[in-house]
């Protein structure tokens, strides 16, 4: 995909889970999400300020916490989860067009689209039938990347291939599987191993 067809996929993707957090109950906001620490609420105003900030504020941001990561990411969470979780929604429907963002390549914004649903529809075992081109685009971007989460160091010596395209990815003990489990289990979520086999997983799951 293109940019503009990139930012659609983006678009389509925080719609989509927008729809699916509509129903959801308060225990369910409150609820452990698949990042460490953060609760869905918590994932969902992350993903908020993310579409909300441009690059010029984040780095005014990045002064102004003391050049932490963690401690701005933790200050525009605050603000984002808003009164309620009807107005976390709210905040995050606002969103869904935007094109802005920290700095970064467009495919790791997709790549925010996509896991971070994850990060939430998971643990409250609620299903979505990701477009192919989404998730291999995804899977292509983060293979070669380090940053943040490091996944280009966490699959290296291992041969990755997806069972429902045609994401394969380096040399060594296999690990199959669905391609968004392919992308979770890379960029650290431990929760999509059991959706993955062979010689592999172990490895993956050491790291």
């Amino acid at each position: 995909m293109n940019k503009a067809e990139t930012w659609s996929m983006i678009h389509r993707q925080r719609a989509a889970l927008a729809d699916d957090l509509r129903g959801l109950s308060d225990e369910q906001w409150d609820a452990a999400s698949l990042c460490d620490g953060w609760s869905v609420r918590d994932v969902v105003a992350h993903m908020t300020a993310s579409a909300k900030i441009t690059v010029p504020s984040f780095f005014g941001k990045l002064i102004s916490s003391g050049f932490s990561f963690d401690k701005l990411q933790r200050k525009d969470i605050a603000v984002e989860r808003g009164d309620s979780p009807a107005d976390a929604l709210a905040r995050f429907r606002e969103q869904i067009t935007s094109t802005s963002h920290p700095p970064g390549p467009t495919d790791s914004w997709l790549g925010e689209a996509v896991i971070h649903a994850e990060d939430i529809r998971r643990p409250l075992g609620i299903t979505h039938d990701y477009p192919t081109e989404a998730t291999v685009q995804v899977a292509e971007f983060y293979k070669g990347s380090n940053l943040i989460v490091g996944a280009k160091k966490r699959i290296e010596g291992l041969h990755l291939q997806a069972t429902d395209s045609d994401f394969s990815h380096g040399e060594g003990p296999d690990v199959k599987g669905p391609t968004i489990a392919l992308v979770l289990a890379m960029t650290g979520r431990k929760a999509a191993l059991v959706d993955l086999d062979g010689d592999g997983v172990a490895t993956l799951e050491s790291r």
